[in-house]
């Protein structure tokens, strides 16, 4: 007998095990494991939207080494498709049971209603595993923005994570293609990406990028050879005379991209800097977070 089981939005920021089995305490290690299915092998097919692309070869040996000697500990999660079934969460763990040459592996089968909740699920379940390197979870997030039109604040909601995060994650698709492959390589970090992203153009940021690998240089002494250049840029940008609030309002058009506001005081004052949608107003906050 085959269990489904609903995935209700509610839970989807809860984790993969609140959407398989949200109310019960039981052990999941149990022999007796309350809804868990024996499915073939040659009926599941991997999920085309699968957030993560890279399988190292020698960790999924060795996973396939200890299914040979101890079995499937956690059961992977499908969804049906036609007569056959779809990954949505646990594909090393379906390969490293193939390579075992297993017949059957346990499975939970779960309702999904579409492909826009089956990515949101599978990303859940990466994230909280820290099975994505900083690309494939950017990717993600991604797909689910532009083909699925989730927007940040909905993403962040899903995945439980501030949507800050979900926008600088996003940032690191901006990075040019061979900078991307060494944060999926684990050549440099997410913080490295985003410090190599202050640097203006391509080249500019290919050769700051080989300065970090080939001096071995932290996050933080990436960033401080930056953010003190980025801050003085701007400084000298504003550095109109006294009084002149037409052209300093010009110079602050010109730094922030959009219309800037300066409203003097008897005391001091206020900048007002305007912004015309969510994604305008989180290049603001990178440009302001970059100095």
């Amino acid at each position: 007998m085959r269990r489904f089981y609903n995935v209700s939005s509610k839970r989807l920021g809860k984790g993969i095990n609140a959407i398989i089995n949200p109310d019960s305490k039981k052990n999941a290690n149990s022999s007796n494991r309350s809804g868990v299915n024996k499915v073939k092998i040659n009926n599941i097919k991997p999920n085309p939207n699968q957030p993560r692309r890279d399988f190292d070869k020698k960790s999924l040996e060795e996973l396939s080494l200890s299914i040979k000697n101890k079995g499937i500990i956690t059961p992977i999660t499908l969804r049906k498709s036609g007569k056959d079934y779809e990954i949505v969460a646990g594909e090393r763990r379906w390969r490293a049971a193939k390579k075992a040459k297993l017949k059957s592996i346990p499975a939970y089968i779960i309702d999904i209603k579409n492909n826009s909740e089956m990515m949101q699920v599978a990303l859940i379940e990466n994230i909280q595993r820290e099975d994505l390197n900083a690309i494939e979870e950017a990717e993600g997030y991604a797909i689910l923005n532009s083909k699925y039109g989730l927007s940040h604040d909905e993403i962040a909601n899903t995945i439980g994570k501030k949507r800050t995060t979900i926008s600088n994650a996003l940032r690191l698709l901006k990075l040019p293609p061979e900078i991307r492959k060494s944060i999926r390589a684990g050549k440099i970090s997410a913080g490295h990406g985003r410090a190599i992203l202050q640097k203006k153009t391509i080249s500019a940021m290919q050769v700051f990028w080989k300065k970090i690998i080939n001096e071995s240089l932290s996050v933080r002494a990436a960033e401080a050879l930056v953010r003190p250049l980025s801050k003085m840029k701007k400084i000298r940008k504003v550095g109109v005379k006294k009084g002149s609030t037409k052209g300093i309002e010009d110079k602050l058009i010109e730094i922030f991209g959009t219309k800037v506001k300066l409203r003097p005081s008897q005391v001091g004052g206020s900048i007002e800097i305007v912004y015309f949608s969510d994604d305008d107003l989180d290049r603001i906050l990178d440009l302001l977070q970059s100095i």
